[in-house]
């Protein structure tokens, strides 16, 4: 069969990478076209390498890369994008791979830096089988950990899921929160202003390390990224309020049956009700009411993810050169 590779530009291949990307299995919303693109716009640097390969017209496979003097890696960065992948279509691997790495070659690029990538990616299950019959060397590793829980279909479910230690846990913080006034928990869906600047706040409040990482550029990518999602109808905005005061907040994005916990903020001055967890908690509960299937706490081993059920899977980073 005869396949044709050609680099392209967010406008051009829009279309047909978000209908592949959607019929994918596996596909998470930081390979989508919409994340990648609101990424480069606020961050991107090097050269854009948008490759794809088409069979008859049809659209096998969408590599999103930049280039760096002879180097190409995933357009996305570690600290906002917490898996990244290629977009190919099932059954096409073999094929789509071999074309990208010969015209990779062909086009002076002989190294890959691939990351972070979950255990199902087929970077893992095809690319690195197929790279020694295209003469690229690969090599893998696992460089961090992501959690997560699959969603019974009540909420009563989910707490007989727990340890008896967490439930009591988590049923006496709830008990003791509810105890000290007037709990709201609502849900933002348009990324209004208001309710963004809220979230923001409580992100900068929460910890200095949080604070430190909102810079200025940070900052305008998390406003853009969720004006992006909202109008993708995947935002989920949520605000905990005591007495009508904002105290923890939530942002969260659904793709399919998962909802991804992307980030989240407290203030410190009520830490001491668990604020931030309750947060969370009620937002596993809204998933569950909402049909939801999975869970994502995203890229890190934080203790509450386990102390809320949270099951650990691991992340890798490949990379491959081209051996002439």
């Amino acid at each position: 069969m005869k396949y044709q590779f050609a680099l392209e530009n967010f406008d051009s291949i829009y279309d047909d990478w978000k209908k592949l990307h959607d019929k994918l299995p596996a596909g998470s919303i930081f390979s989508s076209p919409e994340w990648s693109k609101t990424w480069w716009q606020q961050f991107g640097s090097g050269r854009l390498y948008l490759g794809v390969v088409r069979q008859e017209n049809r659209v096998i496979g969408v590599a999103p890369l930049l280039i760096k003097g002879d180097t190409a890696s995933f357009i996305g960065s570690v600290d906002v994008c917490d898996y990244l992948d290629f977009v190919v279509a099932t059954g096409s691997e073999d094929a789509f791979y071999g074309e990208l790495l010969d015209n990779l070659r062909i086009d002076g690029i002989p190294q890959l830096e691939l990351t972070p990538l979950r255990h199902e990616s087929t970077v893992q299950t095809s690319l690195i089988n197929i790279a020694p019959k295209h003469n690229w060397k690969a090599s893998c590793s696992q460089e961090d950990v992501t959690v997560e829980l699959d969603l019974p279909s009540s909420w009563e479910g989910y707490l007989q899921s727990l340890s008896g230690k967490q439930r009591h846990e988590l049923n006496r913080k709830l008990r003791r929160l509810n105890e000290e006034g007037d709990l709201n928990y609502r849900t933002s869906l348009d990324a209004n202003q208001y309710d963004v600047d809220i979230f923001l706040q409580l992100f900068r409040n929460s910890r200095k390390d949080k604070a430190a990482f909102l810079t200025p550029q940070m900052e305008s990518f998390f406003r853009a990224v969720a004006h992006t999602m909202a109008e993708q109808k995947l935002l989920r905005l949520a605000i905990l309020e005591l007495d009508k005061k904002p105290v923890a907040a939530t942002m969260c994005f659904d793709y399919k049956d998962t909802v991804y916990l992307y980030n989240s903020g407290y203030e410190p001055d009520y830490g001491w009700l668990s604020v931030g967890v309750i947060s969370k908690a009620l937002c596993i509960k809204d998933s569950i009411e909402r049909n939801k299937k999975l869970f994502d706490f995203l890229k890190g081993d934080e203790a509450y993810k386990y102390h809320l059920g949270g099951q650990e899977q691991p992340l890798f980073s490949c990379s491959l050169s081209y051996e002439s």
